[in-house]
């Protein structure tokens, strides 16, 4: 399997709305409710989209029920990892370990061996994502920010699976949002209590941004998967590290270094050697 062009440039869409969504998050007061007011509103957006599509096969039912059991812990890992670091530090490591693990579990699992030219490509990307974190940073936040990074690996493979087990990669990433919605309100009302739909109920404009970028970004992952090799997809979707840089220079004041300038020329050498 090759990514075509047109998969290329919605997969990079799919990257811009998803740093777009995480530097929403990073923006607000209280980012473990603004991640249940979002799964929450993807939830609802989900439903409204999923009851119009044929449900996705029985097949990918587990794969659907794991990935939103995985999620439980994305949320609290990045709720954490934006509490005590910077946008620009803490994705970068994230969104660039997630391929690592990704591109090595590929092969065992899916028996997608990338020829040369993508494998250096993908090292590239990962690289130069990678060396976006530079700087001082909380402990906590690295902590956060790795054990997030497998994490990410994990649902990524287990999602695929299930997108490609489903017969409708959409409906099955539609699916997963109002599971995800249930199981992260339920989780979030044991600990939170009463707070939680109130937040929800406070919030809800910015829950329905938030809902439409992350439904939009996975949606278009999910779907890329079932047509071009997982790892490929999974690399190209975390090039929203150079979006989400550009968001924390912008929106946070945080510095674009020269480091960062260096790594983004290697994210770009990556890209093309992708698609030779």
């Amino acid at each position: 399997m090759e990514i075509s062009l047109p998969v290329t440039a919605a997969v990079l869409g799919a990257a811009l709305l998803h740093a777009a969504w995480n530097a929403l998050l990073k923006g607000s007061a209280d980012k473990d409710l603004d991640t249940v007011a979002i799964s929450v509103g993807a939830g609802v957006l989900g439903l409204a989209v999923a009851l119009c599509l044929p449900l996705p096969a029985a097949e990918s039912w587990p794969w659907l029920a794991g990935s939103a059991a995985i999620h439980i812990l994305y949320f609290a890992f990045l709720a954490g990892a934006y509490r005590w670091g910077e946008l620009s530090y803490v994705y970068p490591i994230m969104r660039g370990g997630g391929p690592v693990v990704v591109a090595l579990a590929s092969a065992a699992v899916f028996g997608e061996v990338l020829p040369p030219a993508p494998t250096i490509g993908v090292a590239l990307v990962c690289s130069g994502i990678v060396a976006f974190a530079s700087g001082h940073a909380d402990r906590r936040a690295t902590l956060f920010a790795l054990a997030n990074a497998l994490v990410i690996g994990a649902y990524t493979v287990v999602d695929a699976k299930g997108a490609r087990a489903s017969g409708s990669p959409v409906a099955y990433a539609m699916w997963f949002f109002v599971a995800n919605g249930i199981v992260i309100y339920a989780y979030a009302g044991l600990r939170r209590g009463a707070e939680v739909p109130r937040y929800v109920a406070r919030h809800w404009r910015r829950s329905a941004l938030g809902a439409v970028l992350t439904t939009g970004t996975y949606g278009i992952a999910l779907w890329a998967m079932t047509v071009a090799p997982v790892a490929l997809v999974a690399v190209l979707r975390e090039t929203s590290v150079l979006f989400a840089a550009a968001f924390g220079a912008i929106l946070f004041k945080e510095k674009f270094t020269r480091r960062r300038l260096v790594a983004t020329g290697a994210v770009l050498c990556g890209l093309v050697a992708l698609r030779l």
